[in-house]
């Protein structure tokens, strides 16, 4: 999977301050908490990372934004129909766009793999001060306390995974400044 071109195609159109609660970091402890979750739930990483990247990528504000997650899903699905990877099936296709457009409804029924999106979007919501609520989870690992403390204290320290840094900040200014 070519990181490089859907975070270029998101940046290309991102209209936002990639720094912000919503931004790069906020994705890459959503891909980090998406793949340790799904190393206990066994959901799908691909689909994972591609939410992780799109769930919030066509924001208008940090605040109340209905709709954001449909632009995410519409923008992914644009974006793929138009590469045809190699890497994702329509299957795939169809749990990310289900996954990014009702990520703000709170529902936690669905595909493992769609639950395991949600979990890893809703355990960091304590970037914005809020702890998440157990009962508002999915995925029963998510719903422990050691994972939300985990998730929770990174999400407070505002941790930067490294590859954030050290390749998505990069693109976004190459990109940007094009």
């Amino acid at each position: 999977m070519d990181l490089r071109s859907i975070l270029i195609t998101i940046a290309s159109q991102y209209n936002h301050n990639p720094r912000g609660p919503h931004g790069l970091s906020h994705w890459g402890r959503v891909l980090e908490n998406g793949h340790r979750l799904a190393e206990i739930t066994g959901a799908d990483r691909t689909v994972i990372t591609l939410f992780a990247l799109f769930h919030d990528t066509c924001r208008w504000n940090d605040g109340a934004d209905p709709g954001h997650g449909e632009r995410g899903a519409h923008l992914a699905s644009t974006h793929f129909s138009s590469t045809s990877p190699d890497f994702l099936t329509a299957n795939q296709l169809a749990l990310l766009m289900e996954a990014c457009a009702f990520h703000t409804q709170g529902l936690t029924d669905g595909d493992i793999t769609v639950q395991t999106c949600w979990d890893a979007d809703r355990l960091d919501l304590a970037r914005v001060g809020k702890i998440p609520n157990p009962e508002r989870l999915c995925t029963v690992p998510a719903k422990t306390s050691d994972f939300i403390e985990w998730a929770s204290t990174r999400a407070q320290e505002r941790y930067v995974p490294k590859f954030v840094e050290e390749d998505w900040v990069r693109w976004f200014k190459f990109t940007r400044s094009s």
